[in-house]
């Protein structure tokens, strides 16, 4: 089975001003988001990638640059809406402080599945359709590059935590109990039986161990002996 590690863009202007970006267009990296980004990058440079995808908004496909720019040779790098941001509309653009007294904010915190901004998505929206553009792509890339080929998606944190709540077999109710800091890899296999969560919301750790040979789907009865 192919390897996706789910980043998240590094921090921006808007998350260090605690603003709630959303989908606004000229929504950058700062200095921190752009070495947080450098540092992933040379995380992943280690391992031969097939393709790098990314959310079509700016401070992703800056991320995924600096990614594609430590790899070895050509490689697909194709946007996907699929794993653009929520569409948080009317929330788009305030301030966290202020969204926090929405009554709205205390759903979005214990059952985000009954969220519908107003004016915007759902959150269970938000959850179908990126997991149905990770696992669509996921295929796609094993079924032309082997069963062990390595890709990177690029996205938003609340898409990455959603994906990773349906890998781990988690209600969306559930999904903030998961992290995902800014630049962070976590790592998914979607074998023929379950989703295999590697790792999530790692900033730090060689990756190199990826370019070992396929694994074969099964779960290791006792855990086994992990990676070289």
């Amino acid at each position: 089975m192919a390897t996706v590690l789910l980043v998240r863009h590094g921090r921006t202007t808007a998350n260090a001003s605690g603003l709630l970006a959303g989908r606004s267009p000229g929504v950058d990296l700062d200095r921190v988001g752009r070495e947080q980004a450098a540092r992933t990058a040379e995380r992943i440079a280690d391992v031969p990638v097939v393709a790098v995808v990314s959310s079509p908004l700016d401070r992703c496909r800056q991320t995924a640059s600096f990614i594609i720019d430590r790899q070895q040779g050509p490689l697909d790098s194709p946007l996907d809406e699929g794993i653009t941001e929520c569409d948080y509309g009317d929330w788009q653009g305030r301030s966290l402080g202020d969204l926090a007294k929405e009554p709205l904010w205390s759903v979005v915190q214990s059952q985000p599945s009954a969220v519908v901004f107003p004016g915007g998505e759902a959150m269970a929206t938000m959850q179908s359709r990126a997991v149905a553009a990770i696992r669509r792509r996921d295929a796609e890339i094993e079924a032309e590059h082997g069963p062990g080929a390595v890709w990177v998606a690029v996205s938003h944190g609340d898409i990455i935590k959603s994906v990773l709540a349906d890998a781990l077999g988690m209600h969306l109710d559930l999904f903030q109990r998961v992290s995902v800091g800014p630049a962070s890899v976590s790592i998914v296999r979607y074998g023929a039986h379950r989703p295999d969560v590697i790792a999530t919301n790692t900033d730090s750790g060689d990756l190199s161990w990826l370019r070992a040979v396929a694994p074969t789907g099964d779960a290791p009865v006792g855990g086994g002996a992990g990676h070289a």
